[in-house]
């Protein structure tokens, strides 16, 4: 009985030991099919090995976060090759009409661009009335801008209206085609063709800028009828200064506020009837008592009192679309003793910096004795492009203008990127006019 009681409990130790070996197996199979390797029991392995395997079994798990790091980094680099990629094949704009036309221009073609002159000026046909061969061959030889025609040209708007038409036909780049065209005492169609007709701008400064807005539409429509499309208008200067004739009644207010709201008025009102305009004669002729036509005229105020004051009418201009801005033949004394067209810190820093202006630059008219007594048309032309001015208005000698400005591309003293510049401004308002399409 004994050996038989002995027997049975070895036997009974055989399936204990047998049932913790498949318990102890099971778990290892669990453990294996699911990536781990598993802590053993507390009564099979030691405690040094579980705390191993403890180890062990988190490491696949650490492995895994660092292995997902490099994957985020990847992906944000292939969304930024992407973003780089999309960014490099976007395709670059069109060119303009007017950038295309600047690069398919020749250097004579590209100076000639920078000036306006009378019809006489080319053809040699003074009080000229009639365009035919003579301008259509002069052209040629000077593919200028534009014209700028006055009462010698004028007979009745049938006539102003042909001569224009056939001026335009002629001509390989479009023109621009002005005229002062104020109102008052500078009225070139009203007081020659018949035209609508208005007083000087300065009896309706106080019926306020709707009138003045519709003045100027009125205007602008009356020209563009017989081929105009752009005046040398408005006056933008203000009659502070009673002893000023020049200006005088030319101004559309004494007061510089006033000025400001009736000429940006004006600017609109050109722009609704379907011409360009020109605000003159910066930075301000008013507060003088000399005439630049006659010679050199001084403005002895400081520049930060010009700013304060005579600027206003400018900048609220310019701020309503002026297309061109005109320089006087004005010598500011607080900037320096050269005429305003020549000076870099006035055209440049001032007009195009400080209001930030980018239309068209253009002179007064380059006939009038402030220039005409004191500087040749060579001196003239380099000195007014270098201070950043666009369009040379009526030089006294165009030959004479047009191998100044070669001479100082060859020099050095003017690059021809510089004449780019002021060729790809005029040519982009001809294209606003719709003149190049």
């Amino acid at each position: 009985m004994k050996n038989k009681k002995k027997h049975r409990n070895y036997t009974l130790s055989l399936l204990l030991i047998l049932i913790t070996l498949l318990i102890a197996g099971g778990v290892t199979v669990w453990a294996l099919r699911n990536g781990n390797k598993p802590a053993a029991p507390a009564d099979v392995f030691s405690d040094e090995t579980t705390s191993e395997a403890s180890e062990e079994s988190s490491s696949p798990e650490s492995e895994e976060e660092q292995s997902t790091e490099p994957s985020e980094t990847s992906d944000s680099s292939e969304e930024t090759s992407e973003e780089s990629s999309e960014e490099e094949s976007e395709p670059e704009p069109e060119p303009t009409m007017a950038e295309t036309m600047l690069s398919e221009m020749t250097l004579r073609e590209k100076l000639c661009q920078l000036i306006i002159v009378m019809p006489h000026q080319i053809t040699g046909v003074s009080n000229q009335t009639q365009a035919g061969e003579t301008s259509r061959q002069a052209l040629e030889n000077y593919p200028v801008c534009g014209f700028i025609e006055d009462a010698t040209n004028m007979v009745s708007q049938d006539q102003v209206t042909q001569m224009n038409e056939n001026l335009q036909s002629y001509s390989k780049i479009p023109l621009l085609i002005t005229l002062d065209e104020e109102g008052g005492r500078v009225a070139r169609l009203m007081a020659n063709c018949g035209t609508t007709w208005f007083n000087s701008m300065l009896s309706y400064k106080d019926q306020g800028p709707e009138v003045a807005r519709s003045n100027a539409a009125t205007i602008a429509s009356d020209i563009l009828s017989c081929g105009f499309n752009i005046d040398l208008a408005p006056v933008a200067d203000v009659w502070s200064n009673p002893e000023n004739s020049v200006i005088g009644d030319r101004a559309y207010s004494d007061d510089f506020d006033q000025a400001a709201e009736l000429v940006a008025a004006a600017v609109q009102g050109f722009h609704d009837g379907g011409t360009a305009c020109t605000i003159k004669h910066f930075p301000g002729h008013g507060d003088t008592s000399a005439d630049s036509h006659l010679g050199a005229v001084y403005v002895y105020k400081s520049l930060e009192d010009i700013k304060a004051n005579e600027l206003k009418p400018f900048k609220a201009g310019i701020e309503a679309g002026a297309d061109c801005v005109m320089i006087g033949h004005l010598i500011i004394t607080d900037v320096e003793d050269t005429p305003a067209l020549f000076s870099h810190t006035l055209v440049t820093d001032l007009l195009r910096g400080e209001l930030g202006f980018d239309g068209v630059i253009m002179t007064d008219s380059l006939q009038m004795q402030a220039m005409s007594d004191y500087y040749s048309s060579g001196e003239v032309a380099v000195m007014a492009l270098q201070a950043g001015v666009d369009i040379l208005l009526c030089p006294m000698d165009l030959d004479e203008t047009l191998s100044s400005l070669e001479a100082a591309i060859d020099s050095g003293e003017l690059t021809e990127e510089r004449i780019d510049e002021s060729v790809l401004r005029i040519l982009s308002l001809k294209e606003k006019l719709g003149l190049l399409g």
